[in-house]
């Protein structure tokens, strides 16, 4: 058996950017993993290890030695390597040479390609040792590190400044120099508590040494556990829960290498503020954790994560309540001054502030919605005065102070402002779902009005930004267009919201000055839905092919397209499933073929064969009974009952020839299959799917 031992790769670097720690473990585990499989290592599990100011991997049972491999050269052809009489070619002479050996010895290898001669030899493994370094320099480089910084006076480049290496393999040092610095067994405990170099005995004994010794958790995984114990725990004896955001959860682990969760306390009365404002401040701006009781109210608590086991924990406390104090001051005096006027009396100042330079200011978007968001709640039995109502308050509370200060709660404080000015409840709560979905996930607006407006306002972003030339090129979507447009049809579908896209869409461009050119911009902007669309379905675990099936009849209605992509995949459960969806294929084969107008009218009297006279009939029959359930978009039950002719069909193309000789059979039996393929092109192209 091999002989084995662990390997330990530290980089020790100054602090690194928190919201990117994670990514960077992951890309360097996976670095030395692919490493160690191009130089043919084998080895255990891999640990990765991340916190500010380290990435380590532990590599388990990493071989010693290299296995030897068997090397094949191959030299000229057979064909060409000798000559008639036998004799070998200057050519095979020079690559025996080469090789070492005599041309007797030369093997003789047959590929696909022909016939060779050629020469193996056994290379002996190096030395892993020999090999970690370059696998160690090779994972660096690779790094998705979008602005790498040098230091000192050399030339090496990394996201942080390097302070020193540990490269151990078992307990012996690699040597080698990684990004400048020599590589050794001396790691750094935290800052603070362990400044002094912490010689590593060996590989295995990392994380045990650096949590007893050094006081740093290096494992991110652990030390984000830690982190959610201790203010879960803390939280539980206020009577309380922390709201702990995962992402937040996950700076805050790569903000510290000891973590340990204090109480701080703010004065009752800032929680007349809306809960919103305080939470954002606490959890964006200071990286605290909120509290909140058993009904979701705040509490006047929160838990901040010190870096550090202070003697005086008291100090670290009011430190940080000293820091929140004025930030929560501010946002109650913007609560209180943004009350004086009501919000729709910034309507007005909208003029100024420029939505898109050649679409106009925010003043003209609030119109174009409200006239489009009325147009939609009409089709779709909405409140077309209140939609319209809303959709001009709607961008006001982006005028006020406190989205001002914390733009992120845009739509949030409209929805306070209108209820304090004795709004409706539709329409104040329509001011803040106006921006539902706001991610992958999110939840689609509650309200009518809030499902009406966050559509319009959606789709004259895409109609006049695709008009200007500014859709999303590669990864840069400046207007965040993707995202608009898959909550779009989140909303339409999600929302129950029965309309003609394309005829909306034009609504939608009939709104724009005529300088703005927006009819030409309509099929992109449709086509462009559909792809995002496709994303939508496929992400749900639909098929692609019926996806295709149903985008091959362009539904103008996605609501309608949702009806028959769900009825196709229901359908292809059904045991006659597979052999219609081959008998489409072959009709629309049989019918790409022709040229002309096809005939549809079927004649009785030239039903002759007993195939086509039981197939005619069975049409006719369950047509009867599916076609008013397929006009009533009851599309699975329609293909429910269209599933009952895949007896007649098979019979149909077992035993009667389409193409025969006679005009008249041949159009008749045409005119049949014609109806029968539309017949179940009413729902989707079912010969798109595969089996």
């Amino acid at each position: 058996m091999a002989e084995t031992r662990h390997l330990l790769i530290e980089i020790g670097t100054e602090e690194l950017p928190p919201k990117a720690l994670h990514l960077l473990s992951e890309a360097f585990e996976a670095g030395i993993r692919d490493g160690l499989s191009r130089k043919e290592l084998g080895h255990g599990v891999l640990t990765r290890f991340a916190a500010p100011r380290r990435l380590a991997v532990l590599v388990h049972d990493l071989i010693v030695v290299q296995p030897e491999r068997r090397v094949e050269r191959r030299g000229p052809a057979l064909a060409a390597a000798f000559d008639a009489a036998g004799n070998p070619s200057k050519a095979t002479e020079g690559f025996a040479r080469s090789c070492g050996v005599t041309v007797a010895e030369l093997d003789r290898v047959e590929t696909a390609k022909g016939a060779w001669l050629a020469y193996h030899s056994i290379v002996p493994g190096a030395l892993t040792a020999t090999l970690i370094p370059e696998i160690v320099e090779t994972a660096l480089k690779e790094l998705p590190i979008p602005r790498r910084m040098r230091w000192g006076n050399g030339s090496e480049e990394f996201v942080r400044p390097v302070h020193w290496v540990v490269m151990l393999f078992g307990d012996d040092v690699v040597p080698g120099a990684i990004l400048g610095v020599r590589a050794g067994r001396d790691s750094h405990g935290h800052r603070f508590h362990h400044p002094e170099p912490i010689p590593l005995p060996r590989a295995a004994a990392y994380a045990a040494v650096l949590a007893e010794t050094g006081k740093v958790l290096a494992d991110f995984g652990q030390r984000r556990e830690a982190i959610r114990s201790q203010a879960s725990h803390l939280a539980s004896e206020l009577g309380g829960t922390a709201v702990i955001e995962p992402a937040l959860l996950d700076e805050v682990t790569a903000l510290v290498e000891w973590p340990v969760a204090l109480v701080g306390n703010f004065e009752p009365r800032f929680l007349a503020v809306p809960h919103e404002a305080l939470i954002t401040t606490m959890q964006d701006n200071q990286k605290y954790f909120p509290i909140v009781d058993a009904q979701q109210r705040l509490l006047p608590h929160f838990i901040t994560i010190a870096n550090i086991e202070s003697r005086d924990p008291a100090k670290v406390r009011a430190g940080n309540e000293r820091v929140i104090r004025p930030r929560f001051a501010d946002a109650e005096f913007f609560w209180n001054q943004d009350r004086k006027t009501r919000l729709e009396s910034h309507q007005p100042a909208l003029k100024n502030v420029v939505f898109q330079q050649r679409l106009g200011s925010l003043y003209d978007k609030s119109e174009r919605v409200a006239a489009l968001a009325r147009t939609l709640a009409r089709s779709t039995g909405g409140n077309p005065d209140g939609v319209e109502h809303a959709a001009r308050l709607a961008k006001c509370d982006l005028l006020t102070s406190m989205v001002q200060e914390f733009p992120e709660l845009q739509g949030t404080m409209g929805h306070y402002y209108a209820k304090h000015d004795g709004e409706s409840a539709e329409t104040a709560r329509a001011i803040e779902e106006q921006y539902w979905p706001r991610f992958a996930g999110d939840a689609i607006p509650g309200t009518a009005t809030g499902r009406l407006l966050a559509l319009a306002e959606r789709l004259d972003t895409l109609v006049g930004i695709f008009a200007i030339g500014q859709g999303p090129s590669g990864n840069k979507d400046p207007f965040a267009l993707r995202r608009a447009a898959l909550g779009a049809l989140r909303i339409i579908i999600e929302g129950g919201l029965d309309i003609d896209l394309p005829a909306v869409l034009h609504e939608a461009a009939a709104a724009f000055p005529a300088a703005v050119h927006t009819a030409a911009a309509i099929d992109t902007v449709l086509d462009f839905m559909s792809e995002r669309l496709r994303g939508y379905y496929i992400e749900q675990g639909f098929k692609a092919d019926a996806f295709e099936a149903v985008a091959e009849l362009r539904p103008p209605r996605p609501l309608d397209f949702d009806r028959r992509i769900r009825a196709v995949t229901d359908f292809r459960q059904l045991p006659e499933a597979e052999s219609l969806a081959a008998a489409n294929k072959r009709i629309r084969n049989i019918l790409r073929k022709l040229e002309g107008e096809l005939p549809f009218a079927v004649r009785t009297e030239l039903l002759v064969e007993p195939a086509e006279l039981a197939l005619a009939a069975a049409l006719a029959e369950i047509a009867s009974e599916a076609v008013p359930m397929l006009e009533a978009s009851l599309y699975a039950e329609g293909l429910s009952r269209l599933a009952g002719l895949r007896a007649p069909v098979d019979a149909f193309f077992d035993a009667v020839l389409v193409m025969a000789d006679d005009t008249a059979l041949r159009q008749n039996r045409i005119a049949l299959l014609n109806e029968l393929g539309s017949l179940f092109l009413r729902v989707a192209d079912l010969s798109k799917l595969s089996n």
